[in-house]
Formats: C-alpha cells, structure tokens, sequence
C-alpha cells in the first residue's frame, strides 16, 4: 500500500511542475493561484470566505482616492489659494486716514468761541507710493500665486507616484506570498515523498530532515513577506487617507506587455515643458525679478497729500461771523540713507534674483538625473522581466520535473531535487518583482517628466 502510495504522489507533483510558463506570461503565478491556501493563513480571504468581501482597489481607484481625500494636498491647495488672494491686496493703494480735530482750544474755558484760532477740524489724508511701486508689488505677488498653483500640480504628480509605487509593491508582495503559499504545499509533498521512501527502505532520514527544514523556510518567508506587506499597506491607506489598518486587496492583475520608452533627449524636453516644478521656478524668478526693480524704485520717495477744513464759531470784532479755514498737505519721505538702505536692498533682491535661477539649474539636473536613473531601472527591469518569462523559468521548471523524476528511480540525490526547486521559486519570486519594478520606474518617469506621455 506504501508503494502505491509512494507513485501517486510523485504523479501529482510531477504534474505540478510539468506545465510550461508560456512566453506570454499569462500562465505564470498569481495570487489567486494560491487563494484555497491562503484563506486559512490571510484575514482578508477569512473574510471573503465568510460572506464579507473586501472590495478590490484597482491602482486607477487607488490614485483617484488619493487624489481627492489627501489631506497632504489639500493642504497645498489651501496654500495656493491662499496666494492667489494676495495680488490685489499688495497692488492696492493704502486705506485713506479721516482725522477729527480740535485745535487751539482755549484750556482756562474750552470755548470753541472765545479765540478766533479755535477751530474743529475735519481731514482726510492719503499715502501715494512712487509710480510704478504698486504695480512690481502686484506682480510680484501674482508671480508667486502662480508659483504655488505650480506646487499644486507638483504635488499630485509625486502623490500619484507614491500611491502606484506602493501599489505595485503590494503587487509584487502578493505574487511571492502566493509563490511561497504554493511552494510550502510543494513541499509538504516532498516531506511525503521523502517519508515514503524512508519507509520503504529507499531513502534516508536526513531527505526527510532537509525538506522539513526547507518548508520551515518558507513559513518563515511568508512571515517576512506578510509583515513587509503590512507595512506598505499601512503607508498606502495613509495616502489614501483611511485607516492604516483596513485591508488593501488587490484585484487580478495580467503581467502584460512593458511599453517601449521614450529616448532620454525626448523625456528631457517634455520635462523641460511639462514639469510643475520647473514651471514654478520660472514663476519665482520672475517674482524675484520683480523684486529687484521694486528695490530700485525705492530710491524715489512715496507721497502722502491730504486736506482738512477747520470749523470756526463766534464772531470777529467788527461783529462778522469768523470764517472756516481749509488746510492742503504734500509731504514725503527723503531717501538719504541709500548707502545703508536702499542701495543693500538692491543688492539683496539681486542676490536672491541669482539664487532662483541657481536654483533652477539645479532642479533641471537633478530632473534629468532622475529620469535617466528611472530609465535605466525600467529597461533593466524589462529586460529581466522578459527573460525570467520566456527562458530561465521554464528552463527551471523542466529540470525540476526532470530531477523529480529521476529522484524517483534513484538517478537524482534529494538535496539537488530541493536545490533545484529552491531556484525555481526563487526565479519566479524574481519574475514578478522585475514586473513591478518596471512599474514602479514607469511612475518616477512619469513623475519626473509631469506627465504621462513617455512613451515611443
């Protein structure tokens, strides 16, 4: 009965690793391969299974929520509304100042009669500043509105780019979760295998020993798996402004095509066009350019006029009513300072004039940077991806299906056998994290040139 029993399961596990990995990948490992094993290890499949399911977040449903609940950039948005209410206020000239008065009032009986320069006054006065100084004010105000709405858009792109970086990690979490649930029953079956040759006096103990110790390696791997998981998940739901313990399930997911990218030249002008970021360094350079002439202008001096017209009571020795007086003022400020004031303020908006446009410099080198970096991550990651599909994993699968085989007959030791599938989870936990690093370079790309356009 032993033996018997010994050929049915090296028929099953042999038949588990016979079917080839197609080159179009479609037939590679997914989550939902390993759904019946994992619905006694994972709270979301207990509460699937329980008549509650999670719902799927797709990574388009992932980005939209962040994209409308993130309080980090409605944060950012406040700002700039903020900023765009400023213009008017700066451009505007100061509020007039009313003055009431009593002048000249006699202090033995407070008569506004008794003395003929008594008078109650009414004034109104207004602050002109030299031509030309509202207006650099309102547009350097205006420049830094833009600047901020610029931030805005900035800060959506690197939201979106968080949200579909930790998306795709849980991606690619969730393959090698199922690769391991899928290896541990593997496994199991070659401690049976090992145990019924040992029996029946074909095997050693120690076969038994090394594929226990090896399915107690991957229990310890879907420990650190699931943890980092978590983790991610935890990041994510942050983003998405929910709470950081509420499952994340991702729906099915094909390996699909990688697109072709752009050349790097190209990404660089499209960077140079549609970057929020370096839009909103030009809005600051601008502003700063509108600081320097407001500076110079203050080498010319800022006017206040006003009027006022006394109220006189009583009446002149002759017996005539005393008449009114009306007062007109010009006045203004003497810049006689200017080796101490205005001329450092010149100095000091032109040394900031030069620090955005450093600035500028450097953000374009280091935008640059980035894409040719997350460029070279995605084509390696492609090329990697692609060969894991079409060469190394079926290569693999073939020799494990050829050692187990030969296992059976007493032609292959076990340690190779175990060798020889260690590598082939290995190659298939490396197949899906190339895919997802491929993804996750696409999203820095994407990021970094500001827009979705990026490909050939």
């Amino acid at each position: 009965m032993s033996i018997t029993y010994f050929r049915f399961v090296f028929t099953v596990a042999i038949a588990s690793l016979a079917c080839p990995v197609s080159a179009g990948t479609d037939n590679l490992p997914s989550p939902v391969e390993a759904e019946q094993i994992a619905v006694d290890r994972d709270p979301v499949a207990r509460q699937s299974a329980a008549g509650n399911p999670a719902e799927y977040l797709s990574i388009e449903d992932a980005v939209a929520i962040a994209l409308r609940d993130n309080p980090g950039l409605a944060e950012i948005r406040a700002r700039a509304d903020a900023m765009a209410a400023i213009p008017s206020q700066v451009g505007t000239l100061p509020d007039p100042m009313v003055a009431f008065n009593a002048m000249n009032l006699p202090t033995d009986t407070f008569a506004v009669s008794q003395e003929p320069m008594t008078q109650r006054q009414l004034g109104v006065s207004q602050m002109i500043p030299f031509p030309g100084k509202l207006a650099l004010r309102e547009q350097a105000a205006e420049y830094e509105a833009a600047a901020a709405a610029d931030n805005v858009d900035e800060a959506r792109l690197l939201l979106t780019r968080d949200v579909k970086t930790l998306w795709w990690r849980l991606f690619n979490f969730d393959q090698a979760v199922a690769i391991v649930l899928r290896n541990q029953d593997l496994l199991r079956q070659f401690v049976e295998i090992a145990q019924t040759k040992y029996r029946v006096g074909q095997g050693l103990q120690q076969d038994v020993l090394l594929a226990q110790l090896e399915l107690s390696k991957l229990l310890d791997l879907e420990l650190r798996l699931t943890g980092a998981r978590g983790n991610d998940e935890a990041r994510l739901n942050a983003l998405l402004n929910v709470s950081p313990d509420q499952a994340v399930v991702l729906p099915r997911q094909k390996a699909g095509e990688l697109p072709e990218l752009a050349g790097e030249p190209d990404l660089y002008a499209l960077a140079e066009q549609s970057r929020p970021l370096l839009a909103s360094q030009q809005h600051r350079i601008q502003a700063a350019n509108s600081r320097v002439e407001l500076a110079e202008k203050d080498y010319y001096p800022d006017f206040n006029i006003g009027a006022t017209y006394g109220f006189r009571s009583g009446n002149n020795t002759d017996g005539s009513s005393r008449s009114d007086f009306t007062s007109l003022m010009l006045s203004m400020n003497v810049p006689i300072f200017t080796e101490r004031k205005q001329s450092k303020a010149v100095a000091q908006r032109k040394s900031e004039w030069f620090e955005q446009n450093y600035r500028l410099h450097d953000l374009r080198n280091k935008i640059r940077a980035d894409i040719s970096a997350a460029a070279a991550d995605y084509r390696r990651a492609r090329d990697q991806f692609e060969l894991f599909g079409t060469g190394i994993i079926p290569q693999a699968q073939q020799t494990v299906a050829s050692m187990l085989a030969g296992y059976q007959v007493n032609e292959v030791d076990f340690l190779n056998l175990i060798n020889a599938q260690i590598t082939l989870y290995n190659y298939e936990i490396s197949y899906w994290q190339m895919l997802s690093e491929a993804r996750q370079a696409l999203a820095r790309i994407a990021a970094a040139v500001g827009g979705e356009n990026i490909y050939e």
